[in-house]
């Protein structure tokens, strides 16, 4: 019999695309994002200065989703099937959260390529959570995770390939 506080669930998805400029440019990322997840899209601004790409601190360069629940899982089902349910061992971080990215949002269903837009990628963050990871992020009587409720790259290797047939290579 398993511990139901140590079986993993899905907690968030993040769709993030970087453009590199204001503009145009993001506009059209935004309308791509959002047409691809049925949610208004937020800008992300630059954190620093660089001149050699054109940048400066305080400029919007990208845009982010972030999907919960069943919009997630759904998202997260498509996209896996666009990579053919293969990720890296390197695209796992220590805390068991993982991130791949696709290359054109043409491979998407329901997407087709327009020549005056063009061709955007984008990332998908996934993170994991387990029970109780909470009293780490309340703010009254916050405190320190236990190392047995912490995601290890292996309990986030276990989860996906069982949950969703994930082959890690």
């Amino acid at each position: 019999m398993s511990n139901p506080n140590r079986e993993l669930s899905l907690d968030k998805v993040v769709v993030h695309m970087g453009v590199g400029e204001s503009g145009e440019k993001l506009v059209n990322g935004e309308n791509i994002i959002q047409e691809i997840t049925s949610l208004t899209p937020i800008r992300s601004f630059a954190k620093q200065t660089v001149p050699g790409f054109g940048i400066r601190k305080g400029a919007p360069i990208g845009c982010k989703v972030t999907l919960r629940s069943d919009a997630a899982e759904q998202f997260l089902e498509t996209t896996l099937a666009i990579v053919d349910k293969r990720l890296s061992q390197r695209q796992f971080d220590k805390h068991g959260n993982f991130s791949f990215g696709i290359e054109e949002h043409t491979d998407f269903p329901g997407q087709s390529y327009d020549p005056k837009i063009g061709i955007f990628g984008f990332d998908v963050i996934v993170v994991l959570k387990r029970n109780g990871y909470r009293i780490s992020r309340r703010k009254i009587q916050q405190k320190k995770l236990p190392n047995k409720q912490r995601i290890t790259p292996e309990d986030a290797i276990s989860f996906i390939t069982s949950k969703y047939g994930v082959e890690v290579v």
